[in-house]
C-alpha cells in the first residue's frame, strides 16, 4: 500500500505539471493578441510594449518561462512558498489573491457535497428499494428534473422566490463565517442547493441502479436464504457493494468544481476560484490562470488517490500488491 501511494504521489506531480505546461502552450497558441497591450494603456509606444513585454517575462519562450515558474513553486519567490508569481495586471502576489478566493469555493463545494452525497444516494435507496411504485416513479421524475434544469435558470429562480418574493433568505454575495455564521447560512443556503440539485439528481440514478443490479447477485440471495433482515442486506451487503462506483464520482465531482463552480458563483456573486479564473483569462493574466490550474489539477490528482484507496476500505475484494 505504501508503495502504490508513494508511486501514485510521483505520477501526481507528472500529471500537475503536464497540465500547467498544456496551460502555457494554449496561452502562447490562442489568437488573441498580445497580453503587454491591456496593461500598457490608450496609445502606447512599441518602445512602451516592448518595455512591459520584458517586465513580464513575455518576451522569452513559453518553455523558458514555464521552467521558472516550476523552479520557484518549488523554491519559493518572494512572496514565500509555493511560489506563484505576481499577477500582470496590478503586480499583487498570484498566491495571496487565490488563497483569498479558494475559501469561498471550497466552503461552495463542501456544503453542496454533503447535500447531494446524502440525498442523492437516500433517493436511489429508496426508489431501488421500491422498485416500480409511486415513490420510484417520484424520485425519477426528481432526477430528471435535476439533470434537466440549468443551473443558471434554477439559481435565478431560487433567488426570486426565496430572496425576492419570499424574503426567507440573504441575497447575492459572500459573508465569511468568520465574520457572521448567520450570515453566512443565509447566503450560502441556495448556492448549495442550487449546486446540490444537478449532481443530487445523477447519484440518485447511479445508486438506484447500481443497487437493483446488485441485489440481483448470488450471494445476497444466499444471504437473504440464511435468515437476515431485509435491511441488512440492504445497507451491509448490497448498498456497500454499490458504493465503489459513487466513490469515484464523488471524488471527480469535487475535485473538477475546484475550479468549476463558476456558473454558480456567477449567479450567485460569491466570486471564488471559477470566477476568479473566467476574468483572467479573459484579461490574458496568465499567472492567476496557471495558478487555479495547478490548484484544480492538484485537486484532481489527490481525489483520485483518495479514491484508490477508499476502495480497499469499501470493497473487501480490492487489494494492493
Amino acid at each position: 500500500m505504501i508503495f502504490y501511494i508513494a508511486r501514485r504521489l510521483v505520477w501526481t506531480i507528472v500529471v500537475v505539471f503536464c497540465v500547467i505546461g498544456i496551460t502555457y502552450i494554449v496561452f502562447y497558441k490562442l489568437p488573441a493578441g498580445n497580453p503587454a497591450l491591456r496593461f500598457a494603456g490608450h496609445s502606447p509606444t512599441q518602445q512602451e510594449i516592448t518595455e512591459i513585454e520584458h517586465r513580464l517575462g513575455l518576451d522569452k519562450p513559453w518553455y523558458v518561462q514555464f521552467g521558472k515558474f516550476a523552479y520557484h513553486f518549488f523554491a519559493g519567490d518572494q512572496y514565500g512558498w509555493p511560489g506563484l508569481g505576481y499577477t500582470f495586471a496590478s503586480g499583487a502576489s498570484v498566491k495571496s489573491l487565490v488563497f483569498s478566493r479558494a475559501p469561498r469555493t471550497l466552503l461552495l463545494i463542501a456544503g453542496a457535497a454533503i447535500l447531494w452525497l446524502l440525498s442523492g444516494v437516500a433517493i436511489g435507496v429508496i426508489s431501488a428499494v421500491r422498485r416500480r411504485s409511486l415513490t420510484d416513479r417520484f424520485a425519477m421524475g426528481f432526477a430528471l428534473f435535476g439533470i434537466s434544469t440549468p443551473v443558471f435558470w434554477l439559481g435565478l429562480m431560487m433567488l426570486y422566490i426565496f430572496w425576492s418574493r419570499l424574503g426567507w433568505t440573504a441575497g447575492t454575495g459572500y459573508v465569511s463565517p468568520a465574520s457572521s455564521v448567520g450570515g453566512f447560512f443565509s447566503h450560502m443556503i441556495l448556492p448549495w442547493i442550487t449546486l446540490a440539485l444537478l449532481y443530487a439528481a445523477f447519484y440518485a440514478r447511479m445508486t438506484r441502479n447500481n443497487l437493483l443490479e446488485t441485489l440481483g447477485e448470488d450471494y445476497i440471495r444466499t444471504a437473504r436464504a440464511k435468515g437476515l433482515s431485509e435491511r441488512r442486506v440492504i445497507f451491509k451487503h448490497g448498498l456497500r457493494a454499490s458504493l465503489t462506483p459513487i466513490v469515484t464520482m464523488f471524488g471527480m465531482d469535487i475535485a473538477l468544481l475546484v475550479g468549476g463552480a463558476v456558473i454558480t458563483e456567477s449567479v450567485f456573486n460569491l466570486q471564488g476560484l471559477g470566477y476568479l479564473a473566467i476574468n483572467s483569462a479573459t484579461n490574458q493574466d496568465l499567472p492567476i490562470v496557471a495558478g487555479v490550474v495547478l490548484l484544480a489539477a492538484v485537486a484532481v490528482a489527490l481525489a483520485n488517490l483518495v479514491v484508490d484507496i477508499l476502495y480497499a476500505f469499501i470493497d473487501p475484494r480490492v487489494r494492493y500488491a
